[in-house]
């Protein structure tokens, strides 16, 4: 079945969302989500939305924390106007209905402002510690009530349909038309078709085997534009959060970073802390520097992991700021007022991604980026915290200010898009060859191409992660897709593309350590590291 609409998001986390409800005003929209529409990366956001909303803050402060986060390679200008134009999508969010935390007395106008790492000033929105979960349920609810827009969720995106075409006024010889999309309730494989496609399919995170994301992020935006042909960069810096719970019981549970923003400190098992000898900052630290001292410490004591001390603040105030965390950890047997979090580093957020210019564009023509799936420039070697969000929704209004331009001179492309060819796949029975292969890239990439890697680690990756995809790519044009397998192909992708930029960068940079090139080279590295292909099935 082919199914037409002006606009084809991929994704339904706050890039995407924000994109579809301005696009609604201006054509159909269709976004197309693989689990149900609240599952997404932005769902799990606990900390909140960093811009500048004080007195005492200032645009030139967020910028300067911003590009000293980024070790080099943050592009100034993206930086220069993601911070400037924050402000005022910070408005929109709540005029949709967001509803971040006020200080003082019911009915203030202030906004509670958090800090977290890498910040001079307090300027992080948050609702309590749930902000995604407030922003995403906010914006669905603003999604139901356009009668443009259709959400298709447990809809899986195969891959992107791009037709050759002679370069136009941008010089790209490629369009995006639209996707293959797999109905996983129904086992059939339908047609999307669209003047305009935005990929917001969030990040990578299950790649790893600790991870602080939800099982949907698997990198599929980022495999499907590589093998449409887009250019993709800076994959070798994977941010690991340092603070995700450690407990037998659960597992992706992230301790905000907002905990140490209110104070709290990092500690051994002995209940000394450490920070302090790796930055003047000590447990505020950038994230690269944290998750670096806790895997050093880990390595050095042989301890399972390190301890988060907030006991020196009341009950009261950590059920009022943090009652998500502290209500999980009671859960567990944890009194957070009490004793400290047993916490460690896990993958959290991909900093690289597909390149985009500054309205969104990607390198094929018709194709934009938004959030996480992206690499806009904002965040070079190491994201500052609370950074994401803001980029979300300054680039999905970037995006749809740079349509809004050309939306009425596009037509659809007239071009016929074959249906989707099973060839002679079959049903397999032989599911666990997709759990083993998946469990066996998880354990390579943490083991390898982690917080501290090699080039000995690397190459050893690279082996295994090509030996493990030629394997993938024969299962799935034997076999009939299913989701697992879909993805499975895509962590294999992005899996080799993590480790070649890794090995592309010899020195060390941001969230990119490698011990054979342990110090910064701009001389030869002050740049992105882009990498690309031509577009394969």
């Amino acid at each position: 079945m082919e199914i037409k609409s002006d606009f084809l998001v991929l994704g339904s986390g706050i890039a995407g969302l924000a994109f579809a409800i301005k696009a609604a005003g201006l054509g159909t929209v269709s976004i197309v989500t693989k689990k149900e529409k609240v599952e997404s990366n932005t769902n799990y956001a606990q900390g909140g939305i960093a811009t500048v909303t004080d007195t005492n803050d200032t645009f030139e402060s967020h910028i300067e924390d911003t590009l000293t986060c980024g070790a080099g390679i943050c592009r100034e200008e993206t930086v220069r106007f993601v911070v400037e134009e924050g402000p005022e999508r910070i408005g929109e969010l709540v005029k949709w209905g967001v509803e971040f935390t006020r200080s003082g007395n019911k009915g203030s106008t202030m906004y509670d402002l958090g800090r977290e790492g890498g910040h001079s000033h307090r300027r992080v929105l948050h609702a309590k510690d749930i902000t995604g979960k407030e922003i995403e349920r906010a914006l669905i609810e603003r999604v139901a009530a356009e009668e443009n827009i259709d959400v298709y969720e447990n809809h899986f995106a195969i891959n992107l349909i791009c037709q050759p075409r002679p370069p136009g006024r941008n010089g790209k010889d490629n369009r995006c038309t639209g996707a293959y999309v797999f109905d996983i309730e129904n086992n059939l494989i339908h047609t999307f078709r669209a003047k305009f496609v935005i990929l917001a399919t969030g990040g990578s995170g299950k790649i790893y085997l600790i991870t602080t994301n939800p099982d949907i992020a698997t990198g599929d935006g980022i495999a499907m534009a590589y093998r449409a042909g887009a250019e993709i960069a800076n994959m070798e810096f994977i941010q690991f959060h340092p603070t995700c719970l450690y407990h037998p019981e659960v597992k992706s549970f992230l301790i905000s970073e907002a905990v140490r923003g209110e104070g709290a400190h990092l500690k051994l098992a002995d209940g000394s802390t450490f920070m302090e000898r790796y930055h003047p900052m000590e447990s505020l630290a950038p994230r690269d520097v944290v998750a670096k001292a806790i895997d050093t410490e880990l390595k050095k004591s042989g301890d399972d992991c390190v301890f988060l001390d907030i006991t020196h603040k009341d009950r009261d105030f950590l059920t009022g700021r943090f009652p998500n965390i502290y209500d999980k950890c009671l859960a567990l047997g944890i009194d957070i007022s009490k004793e400290p979090i047993p916490v460690v580093p896990a993958a959290h957020y991909q900093c690289g991604g597909v390149v985009v210019n500054s309205v969104g564009e990607t390198t094929i023509d018709g194709l934009f980026a938004c959030g996480e799936v992206s690499c806009t420039g904002l965040h070079g070697a190491n994201r500052l915290a609370s950074n994401s969000l803001l980029e979300a929704v300054v680039f999905s209004d970037r995006a749809f200010n740079r349509i809004s331009q050309i939306f009425h001179e596009t037509g659809y492309d007239s071009t016929a898009i074959p249906p989707w060819d099973p060839g002679g796949a079959t049903e397999s029975d032989e599911a666990i060859v997709v759990a083993h292969n998946w469990d066996e890239i998880r354990q390579c990439m943490w083991n390898y191409v982690g917080i501290v890697r090699s080039n000995k680690r690397l190459e050893r990756a690279k082996r295994r992660i090509d030996l493990l995809s030629r394997e993938i790519e024969e299962y799935y044009w034997n076999f009939t897709i299913t989701s697992n397998l879909l993805e499975l192909r895509n962590i294999a992708t992005v899996a080799e593309l993590i480790i070649r930029c890794a090995l592309l960068r010899k020195e060390s940079r941001g969230l990119h350590y490698n011990i054979d090139y342990p110090e910064k080279d701009d001389g030869n590295y002050l740049k992105d590291t882009i990498i690309g292909k031509r577009a394969e099935p």
